[in-house]
């Protein structure tokens, strides 16, 4: 059934992507080039700005520091390792060449992992996964902030945390916000029945459960394969390959799972207290999330700025795919923070590690701000005086102030692609310009400039030339012409994966870097990915609004198919009472909820099917056509109309071509 492609959207949430891709073979292991003599001129250069850069970094990165584990090697549900923290160990000493200095920086610090003491009755486990889990100490139990992005390694971290401070009896739990990575593992430290029994408060922002379960859904399927580049999912761990991705190590991709809030934060200044200690949450919805919050606690002067600040820039806009996000918004919200919470001497968060005393957090949290004002405004300025995205991106950089505080530089966000967010914000895709109205697609475009330029030999040569003078943007928008015109050109694949090879050393942001080079392994090797283990997923989508889930539905229905075609399908969920018309016209399907007062509709097929086994059927664990002639559902009207209904839906799948054709 098609619907089973919108678990992949679900399980691309935030972060995080579905799946676990094959391992690289030894071949892709050793398939990136070495560094140019370019890129090494140009990485030297790039040390420079480490003088600038506060050596307090690595003191407080390691402040607090209780224990680690020898070995940190989660395993998921089908014993392969999920999330491997000792792959990483070969970041030691000063950058290889193939490496931005500036990155391999933040990723000596992102290496560092364990439990800490951030402060007295509150911990943090950080490096179990690509977010951090904290633990706040009550009077009768633990309040555990953002437990994670899956159950293993959620379980692994309280496992090692329990080793050292005794038995962590919950008392509370916190979502700061939306993202998969940092409530997904709820299951993996309590579960629905004990948080029932136990009468366990859960607080999570308003909005939490629709965003957490809604966003990308429809497009889950394209931002899942785009997952694979941003993230460096199919990279080795090397100094050629993955290094990091700035905010993290990589994101743990384990089992999913959801406790719905029982407590809602809905505005700032929101008081409660938890398990004997006053939390003041501020409310900072549409900031680095749909829903999103931080709190203070005033009897330990402590701030957890959850994600709205980090110790990078962030994302205006997502790389892997996402809705643009609101720069001076966002702004805003840090600057209410500074007000409203600014006698703050502790500061910790659901990324990095923590910063302690006033004044440094004060800097900290200017610079965050002024960081995303700074970009938002001046490609305002930028564009009114006429110049388009591409050229904002080009010349746009944070003065001097920003730039030399490590916390504002783009190990994650850049100001490059963050700039081009606010860009579209404002003004979408389109710069103005009549030749970029309706130009040609890549192939078609890629045909006519081989063709202009005398041909591919003559492309080989220019683009040759190009990479031998360190052109390599230049370098690469040749190729990618010639390799969409004549994608079986393994001489273009080869020279165009090499100059990926060079950008992506150069880059200081670690999603920058995974494109690159992610796009030069797949130009060598091609990709493979499993199939993904849907089933790793049923405790989130059970809590899915219905209506989420056939709105994806509609999303996969092919509407040239459908031309002239008119149907009426009714679901019957039997456990949950709940009745959905689905209705086809115009290559367009609809749905909408029934209720005992609707008016009668007429329709083609009535399907009656528990809301389960219906999860059972989107998680493959069941087929809709056996079922047919089973007794587990039953179908009224027209079992012929039910099955052309469903037939008109796509199957989509992530394994599609992104670097060429």
């Amino acid at each position: 059934m098609t619907v089973r492609s919108i678990i992949v959207g679900l399980m691309a949430l935030g972060l995080g992507a579905c799946g676990q891709p094959d391992a690289p073979s030894q071949a892709n292991q050793n398939g990136h080039t070495a560094p140019s003599a370019h890129t090494i001129s140009i990485n030297q250069k790039a040390a420079q700005v480490l003088k600038h850069l506060d050596p307090m970094d690595f003191t407080e990165a390691q402040k607090g520091f209780i224990a680690r584990p020898n070995r940190l090697d989660i395993l998921g549900p089908d014993g392969v390792s999920i999330y491997d923290q000792n792959a990483w160990d070969f970041i030691q000493g000063e950058a290889p060449d193939s490496v931005n200095p500036s990155l391999w920086r933040q990723e000596k610090l992102n290496n560092h992992y364990g439990l800490y003491k951030v402060r007295d009755s509150i911990y943090q486990l950080r490096g179990f996964d690509i977010a951090n889990m904290t633990l706040i100490k009550g009077e009768l139990g633990w309040v555990v902030v953002d437990p994670l992005g899956s159950k293993e390694s959620a379980r692994a971290a309280m496992a090692f945390a329990e080793q050292h401070l005794g038995k962590i009896n919950i008392s509370a739990i916190i979502f700061t916000h939306s993202h998969i990575d940092h409530f997904a593992g709820v299951q993996g430290i309590t579960s629905v029945q004990e948080v029932k029994t136990k009468q366990i408060p859960i607080i999570a922002p308003q909005g939490f459960v629709e965003a957490s379960t809604q966003e990308n859904v429809m497009a889950g399927i394209a931002m899942r394969r785009r997952t694979d580049f941003a993230y460096g999912q199919l990279l080795a761990k090397d100094e050629r390959g993955h290094v990091g991705l700035g905010l993290g190590k990589q994101n743990a991709l384990g089992s999913l799972g959801i406790i719905p809030p029982t407590i809602t934060v809905d505005h700032t200044h929101q008081s409660m207290q938890l398990d004997g200690i006053d939390f003041i949450f501020q409310y900072t919805p549409e900031s680095e999330a749909p829903a999103e919050l931080t709190f203070y606690l005033p009897q330990f002067k402590a701030f957890c700025g959850a994600e709205l600040v980090s110790r990078n820039q962030h994302n205006v806009y997502t790389l892997r795919g996402a809705k643009v996000r609101d720069a001076l918004a966002w702004s805003g919200f840090i600057d209410e923070a500074l007000q409203i919470f600014g006698e703050a001497d502790t500061f910790f968060a659901s990324h990095h590690w923590p910063i302690w005393g006033q004044t440094r957090i004060h800097e900290f949290l200017k610079g965050q701000r002024d960081t995303y004002k700074y970009i938002h405004d001046q490609t305002l300025r930028m564009a009114n005086a006429g110049l388009t995205p591409l050229e904002i991106a080009d010349e746009l950089t944070l003065p001097d102030s920003l730039a030399n505080q490590a916390a504002n530089r783009g190990y994650y966000g850049t100001v490059s692609h963050n700039s081009r967010a606010v860009y579209q914000a404002y003004f979408g895709w389109f710069d103005g310009n009549p030749a970029n109205l309706n130009p040609l697609p890549p192939v078609q475009s890629g045909e006519h400039y081989v063709q202009a330029l005398g041909g591919d030999e003559n492309v080989m040569k220019l683009a040759q030339q190009a990479y031998d003078d360190g052109e390599y943007r230049w370098g690469a928008t040749l190729l990618n012409h010639l390799v969409f015109a004549q994608p079986g050109h393994q001489g273009a694949r080869n020279l165009l994966a090499k100059n990926y090879d060079q950008l992506g050393y150069q880059a200081e942001s670690g999603p920058w870097r995974g494109i690159y080079l992610t796009g030069a392994l797949e130009l060598r090797h091609g990709y493979q990915i499993k199939e993904t283990d849907l089933s790793t997923a049923k405790d989130l989508i059970l809590h899915t609004p219905l209506s989420s889930l056939l709105n994806a539905l509609e999303v996969n229905l092919n509407g040239p198919k459908a031309q002239g075609v008119s149907l009426n399908v009714q679901i019957n969920f039997t456990d949950i009472q709940q009745k959905y018309d689905l209705w086809l016209e115009n290559s367009v399907l609809h749905h909408t909820l029934l209720d005992k007062d609707s008016e009668a509709v007429t329709s083609n097929a009535q399907l009656d099917i528990s809301y389960d086994l219906f999860i059972n059927v989107i998680l493959g664990k069941a087929k809709l056509k056996d079922l047919l002639f089973g007794d587990e559902l039953s179908v009224s009207g027209s079992t012929l109309d039910l099955l052309r209904f469903f037939a008109l839906l796509d199957k989509p799948s992530a394994d599609f071509a992104i670097v060429e054709p």
